[in-house]
């Protein structure tokens, strides 16, 4: 069962009557069972809609829906699948007491992979999810791999019955699902010669494998430090050079590389980033692949569009890990704005040293570091710091940082999209 959380005025939902608290139960006789239902059910021009109203009255609506308009409707949050493994590596795990309770759900669900980009196991995937993931062509979606060997990858995630990887993704190739994939390094269980042969498997199951990427594992202070660790220079720099010698071999073959490692392998390895055509299409950015030649592209991409901003004194707050590679965008920045541009990389207090991305910076951090700095302009922020009610991760506000620090703020993704609107000059 699915309900109705709003309904936009002047809609096709509106003018039915459908209102905050409605059941959308069917559509033509068949159950509705979550968002997906709804939005490829009701995508027809023609459909009867079952539902019951606030009030408790059900009701049959006849809808006529011109191709391309609207519902207008926005449902509520649907109940996430819940996460059947125990990953040693397991961000949850590694999360301190205190934050808010939705940081706490171990989410496994093939929906959000499909809808967000969400990796996902496919350990908890029943024969009629298989069937719905067809039936509805969820491509692509994207996977957590990690290893191919089914007993190996049982060992990663705790899980010992997890179906095997390899038979999962071929039937899914079979029925035209496209996948990118992910291998999370764990140093002494994945990596090496266990690398090299998942990405052969991966490989042979074709073109349905879109992507690889390789990112080391990530711990905090709170992980399961004496069953996992962080790989070193050295296996970051066995893993790089894994990873070149398949992109080498899938470049003339596919056209593209294929395999990528993360920029924090990179930076682990003290290896220089590849060049941005390296990235292709940069399909796993959002997965820290590609983010400085991505973030480079971008801030090229605005040049002409940036404003003259001589003299003036701008900060950038980011992690310890782009804390060290933003010095490579700063300078066209400074060179087209006249601007001063300071990085400012944070240390992270919630969840240790360890953790360097700038997304899972608290917000005390950045109201510390703002505290004495009148002598900014402007200080910009990572975007992805906050969530879409403008949270930080220790639940202090946006607009609350905004109001104790002595120099404007902005959140930002790619410089372009705060320097360009100058209103604060």
């Amino acid at each position: 069962m699915i309900r109705v959380q709003s309904v936009s005025p002047d809609s096709l939902g509106a003018e039915l009557g459908l209102a905050p608290g409605t059941e959308l139960l069917a559509i033509g006789g068949r159950a509705l069972e979550d968002f997906l239902d709804w939005e490829f059910l009701s995508a027809d021009e023609h459909f009867v809609l079952l539902a019951r109203l606030p009030d408790g009255e059900t009701v049959e609506f006849d809808v006529e829906r011109p191709e391309g308009l609207p519902m207008g409707v926005e449902l509520e949050p649907p109940r996430i699948r819940r996460c059947a493994n125990r990953c040693d590596f397991c961000f949850v795990d590694g999360l301190p007491a205190g934050l808010r309770d939705n940081l706490y759900i171990r989410d496994d669900d093939y929906r959000l992979s499909f809808r967000y980009g969400n990796f996902a196991t496919l350990t908890n995937l029943k024969p009629k999810d298989i069937a719905r993931i067809l039936e509805y062509r969820l491509s692509p979606l994207y996977v957590s791999v990690h290893a191919t060997d089914p007993v190996i990858r049982r060992r990663l995630l705790r899980n010992p019955r997890a179906p095997a990887i390899i038979p999962q993704l071929r039937s899914l190739a079979a029925g035209g699902i496209s996948v990118h994939t992910q291998i999370v390094l764990q140093p002494g269980v994945n990596d090496g010669a266990v690398l090299e042969q998942s990405l052969e498997d991966l490989w042979a199951l074709g073109d349905p494998v879109l992507s690889v990427s390789v990112v080391p594992v990530g711990l905090t202070e709170f992980s399961k430090l004496h069953l996992v660790h962080e790989p070193g220079r050295d296996a970051c720099r066995a893993a790089v050079d894994v990873v070149h010698r398949q992109a080498e071999r899938a470049e003339p073959a596919r056209g593209h590389r294929w395999v990528h490692g993360s920029d924090e392998l990179y930076l682990v390895a003290e290896r220089e980033l590849p060049p941005a055509e390296w990235y292709g299409d940069f399909e796993q950015v959002e997965n820290g692949v590609g983010s400085v030649r991505f973030l480079q592209g971008r801030v090229a991409a605005y040049r002409d569009a940036l404003p003259r901003l001589v003299g003036r004194r701008v900060g950038v707050l980011t992690g310890t890990a782009m804390g060290r590679l933003m010095p490579q965008v700063m300078a066209d920045l400074e060179a087209r704005t006249a601007a001063r541009f300071e990085v400012i990389a944070l240390a992270n207090e919630l969840f240790g040293p360890s953790v360097t991305t700038a997304a899972l910076l608290p917000g005390r951090a950045f109201a510390q570091a703002l505290a004495a700095r009148a002598d900014l302009d402007l200080a910009l922020l990572p975007a992805e710091a906050v969530n879409d009610a403008g949270l930080f991760m220790d639940d202090l506000s946006s607009a609350d940082l905004a109001a104790g620090v002595p120099c404007p703020i902005r959140f930002s993704h790619d410089f372009g999209d705060a320097l360009i609107a100058s209103d604060w000059v």
